[in-house]
């Protein structure tokens, strides 16, 4: 199930950027890689601020694709890292179990001054 959702948010990804894409190359008459470069870091909310939209419906739209695409952006994002995490954990319990060690913390010694202690 984890690979469904895997997927369906990287054709989401996919889809919000070439649609960013087309968009502004359309309404704004940038060059393709111009389009993509400015769908991609308005989506990661770097802003560079080289291109902006000169023209109303470039605005609109830009307002319309941030409010749309950094959520789908922000999920899609969080989900790739979190299977990261349970991959690397996943890994860890193997090599664990692989190298036939049990993580056992020690027990604390005894204290010096323990007045329990079987010096005394």
């Amino acid at each position: 199930m984890r690979g469904v959702k895997a997927l369906t948010l990287l054709a989401m990804l996919i889809l919000i950027i070439a649609g960013g894409t087309v968009f502004f190359h359309h309404v704004e008459g940038w060059s393709w890689l111009d389009s993509y470069f400015f769908t991609v870091v308005t989506l990661s909310t770097v802003g560079y601020g080289e291109l902006v939209p000169a023209t109303p419906m470039g605005k609109i739209g830009t307002t319309v694709f941030i409010l749309l695409g950094l959520g789908i952006f922000a999920v899609a994002i969080q989900q790739f890292g979190a299977f990261a995490v349970k991959k690397r954990e996943e890994h860890t319990e193997w090599l664990i179990g692989r190298l036939g060690h049990r993580h056992h913390p020690d027990p604390e010694p005894d204290a010096a001054n323990d007045p329990e202690s079987p010096d005394r």
